[in-house]
């Protein structure tokens, strides 16, 4: 329900973040009770090799609206995102990240669209001082791909897992069974009404971040895969094209040197030619077979039927 004092619960996966966790639970704490909020706190922690855990413990015991799960291993934030929406009970969940770098202003925001009829109030990053050039201009070429190959969606560049969810939203993101997933492509496949809240990035309290450029790289490769059958008609098409070309130049240049006489002095064998376009073909096929491999790869773990998760440890 969204009355002036609604349930909220801020789901915060955690990995490796010791140095981090008693900071941000003042931050969010100091947060809530300043607005005078009901609320809980759902820690995830994704198979942390520092003190994250025993951390989480301390706090779990001396705070009874904090929560954690813990993973048996490192299973990834959107299996971690996914566990702690199964556990929260709030009228609306805000997932957070645990390094600060999410401002907690942006959540009055994020309240006031959710009060104003927003069932999903989403951020989008602006400026981020950690972020690289490379990162930026990564992250620009992602979203203009995924924009290209998934029309059907709205696809806002920069948005992030930093969001409000409403409880309806929550309880449908919950009913779906994809093991290999990209949580905010899922929210936004729900459908629902949606706001886009426009925030800056923070610096990290502490730490270095530990999403690496592989683990950015899958989520590119999953945001665009697992979400969208349009790779697989471009290939197709690209294939005609690329066989087209190949009749058409084959053509010409058997005119241009054995009908026409080589009039433009070429001097081109009927190896080099073969040789040339079959070089090409066989890389157009090596390319395609290779984008096929990674459907099948998501269709192979899709049918092991395995859990998102394994849980350890929970409270």
């Amino acid at each position: 329900m969204k009355t002036s004092n609604p349930f909220i619960t801020f789901v915060i996966p955690v990995y490796n973040e010791e140095g981090n966790l008693l900071w941000h639970y003042e931050q969010v704490t100091s947060f809530a009770k300043e607005r005078s909020l009901k609320y809980e706190l759902v820690y995830i922690n994704d198979g942390s090799r520092d003190r994250s855990l025993e951390i989480l413990k301390d706090l779990c015991k001396k705070d009874s609206n904090a929560h954690f799960i813990s993973f048996s291993r490192n299973f990834g934030k959107e299996a971690a995102l996914t566990a702690g929406l199964r556990k929260a009970k709030g009228d609306a969940v805000v997932c957070l990240d645990g390094d600060g770098q999410y401002p907690l202003e942006t959540v009055d925001t994020f309240l006031e669209e959710w009060r104003g009829g927003a069932q999903l109030v989403i951020g989008v990053r602006g400026v981020n001082p950690t972020e690289t050039i490379i990162q930026r201009l990564g992250s620009r070429a992602f979203y203009t791909l995924l924009k290209f190959l998934d029309s059907q969606q709205e696809v806002v560049s920069k948005s992030t897992d930093f969001r409000l969810i409403d409880r309806r939203v929550v309880d449908e993101f919950n009913k779906l069974t994809e093991r290999n997933r990209v949580a905010r492509n899922l929210m936004d496949w729900l459908g629902f009404k949606r706001v886009y809240v426009p925030f800056n990035a923070l610096e990290r309290y502490s730490g270095v971040a530990s999403y690496s450029f592989k683990k950015r790289l899958k989520l590119a490769l999953d945001g665009m895969i697992k979400h969208s059958t349009a790779p697989l008609k471009f290939i197709g098409i690209l294939g005609m094209l690329v066989s087209f070309l190949s009749i058409l130049a084959a053509t010409l240049l058997i005119v241009e040197k054995y009908i026409l006489g080589d009039p433009l002095g070429l001097a081109i064998t009927g190896t080099a030619i073969l040789a040339l376009l079959l070089s090409f073909l066989v890389g157009i096929v090596l390319v395609c077979q290779g984008l096929l491999a990674l459907y099948l790869e998501n269709v192979y773990h899709e049918t092991q039927n395995r859990p998102l998760f394994i849980i350890n440890e929970e409270e």
